[in-house]
């Protein structure tokens, strides 16, 4: 890993991004950050923003303490703005936001009030820098997510299989969906950076069968390889046996049992990779503290699934698990969108 400098490369990353947030001169660009976040990245966004001539400012709030019974990472809903009066208004008064809190604020409770007041907002992935520099988006990442949206959006059943054994359906009439392509140029919208990936959000009761995880495969709540099988049958959308002799079994048997909540044997969100510049061997490659996983979420052909709160299916919880499963073939009634871990155009 690069020492903890500033360096152009990555200054250049930063302004790269936000001129597809088409950020202007004398454009407001609020920083969002709290007293964890990743100092290196948060200099960054300042010095870009003020390469563009736009008018930065930092809006740093304290790192809550912890309030949950196990460790807590990836749930995309940042508790450090906790309905604060003054940084609520700072945030609506800005017409761009760099999200650089610890979480996101994609499932945070403040978000849908934020966005009604106009700014658009772009939530950075706390990853070490030289993550973020690989994957800048491209212009023409946006044509293809879009694609894989519309694809989504008309069809009404999910089945996802694999060599390994899965077999799961879901049915999408009706469930909200999103895609991201890295940034965000329209007001009220969200998008995080690194981006290039689907998902959509099933309604209570909608999803059903099983899912195989497969050596290889990642549990990014947990930030390992999968080693050894783990077997999830769901019913009615929720985890009711989970199967594996191995480490990667127990230990997710363990932690889904210390939240004592049903929402965390539920299903959060499904949906696939599209980013072919995201690598799948990622995290072998930085320390657990450099890396936050969203490149392995957007990796090219993996079934991103992910455990707990879904606010459309009336569920809310901290428990979250985001597992990208290798290898599957993806069909949308009965079309191949991804087959056996490549995407299909």
């Amino acid at each position: 890993m690069r020492d903890d400098r500033i360096e152009p490369q990555w200054i250049d990353a930063f302004e790269t991004v936000l001129r597809l947030c088409k950020a202007r001169s004398g454009e407001v660009v609020c920083l969002l950050a709290e007293s964890q976040s990743r100092t290196l990245n948060l200099d960054l966004a300042e010095l870009a923003a003020h390469r563009l001539g736009c008018r930065p400012c930092r809006l740093v709030l304290p790192t809550p303490p912890q309030a949950t019974p196990v460790p807590v990472r990836s749930t995309g809903a940042s508790r450090a703005l906790q309905a604060h009066p003054v940084a609520l208004a700072a945030l609506k008064a800005s017409t761009l936001v760099l999200d650089l809190t610890l979480e996101g604020l994609l499932h945070a409770p403040e978000l849908k009030d934020i966005l009604a007041a106009g700014p658009r907002i772009l939530m950075v992935s706390d990853e070490h820098p030289e993550v973020l520099e690989r994957l800048v988006p491209r212009p023409e990442d946006e044509a293809m997510v879009k694609d894989a949206l519309r694809r989504m959006r008309s069809a009404k059943r999910m089945r996802v299989t694999s060599a390994a054994g899965s077999d799961l359906c879901i049915d999408l009439d009706g469930a909200p969906s999103a895609g991201v392509w890295g940034w965000t140029d329209r007001p009220g919208t969200v998008a995080h950076w690194p981006g290039g990936v689907v998902v959509a959000f099933p309604k209570a009761g909608t999803v059903n069968g099983t899912l195989v995880l497969a050596p290889g495969d990642v549990n990014l709540t947990f930030k390992r390889y999968i080693e050894t099988e783990v077997r999830l049958t769901l019913q009615d959308d929720h985890i009711v046996a989970l199967g594996g002799e191995g480490v990667d079994a127990r230990l997710m048997r363990e932690h889904l049992a210390a939240w004592g909540n049903q929402a965390a044997y539920a299903v959060s969100h499904v949906g696939w990779g599209l980013n072919p510049r995201a690598r799948r061997e990622a995290l072998l490659f930085h320390d657990r503290r450099d890396v936050n996983g969203t490149e392995l979420r957007a990796a090219a052909g993996n079934f991103l699934f992910s455990t707990g709160a879904n606010e459309f299916a009336g569920r809310f919880t901290d428990g979250h698990f985001d597992i990208p499963v290798f290898g599957c073939t993806i069909t949308l009634d009965d079309v191949i969108v991804v087959d056996e871990g490549r995407p299909v155009r």
